[in-house]
């Protein structure tokens, strides 16, 4: 009977553990519930002039030095996105703070058969010129015109040949287009396109 009355704690305990709700572990954690770490933010100083500022393409930091960036785009590979500042570029008031900023086109190129073009612009800040987001306009385009918008002051707008899929760099393009540009306080947003056949 002794025995048994000093038993009885050891054998409650062993129940009541046995009885307890499972702990979640490291190997039982769902990988969906498992805590994310915020991603760091990134701090992106402004650049001298638009040939040497950090843009946002396609949610990507790309850094330009002397108008070219070259990113490898898997490891141990030799292919490469390059990002490049075109001749297309010129000075305006894109935020009508008094500065001229400076607003560009931009290629990026990641090694196949098409030349991405996006429009940006690198703000003037007294640390340097801060880039922009970059929107995207189109593939393997032909420039005709790019400037500011003499009728609205902080807007700007390009028209361009554009190629269909397939289509010959080579070749005149045959569809015609435009797109416009402002900068909304915070990004820089596309406000209208037309296209249209020669």
């Amino acid at each position: 009977m002794s025995r048994l009355k000093n038993a009885l704690p050891l054998i409650l305990l062993v129940a009541i553990t046995g009885c307890a709700p499972e702990q979640p572990t490291a190997a039982n954690v769902p990988p969906d519930s498992a805590p994310k770490a915020a991603p760091a933010a990134s701090a992106v100083r402004p650049g001298k002039d638009a040939k040497n500022a950090t843009y946002m393409i396609d949610g990507e930091p790309a850094t330009l030095v002397d108008g070219v960036e070259e990113k490898t785009i898997v490891p141990g590979s030799a292919s490469k996105q390059v990002t490049r500042y075109t001749e297309h570029a010129f000075e305006m008031d894109l935020n009508d703070d008094g500065q001229k900023d400076q607003v560009v086109l931009l290629t990026q190129d990641s090694g196949g058969s098409g030349t991405f073009y996006y429009a940006a612009a690198a703000l003037k800040t007294p640390q340097g010129y801060q880039g922009t987001n970059a929107v995207f306009i189109g593939d393997r385009i032909t420039v005709q015109d790019f400037k500011a918008d003499p009728e609205r002051p902080s807007q700007f707008w390009i028209s361009y040949g554009e190629r269909q899929p397939g289509e010959p760099t080579a070749d005149d393009p045959m569809n015609m287009a435009s797109k416009e540009f402002r900068w909304d306080g915070a990004l820089l947003v596309e406000v209208s396109a037309a296209g249209g056949t020669k």
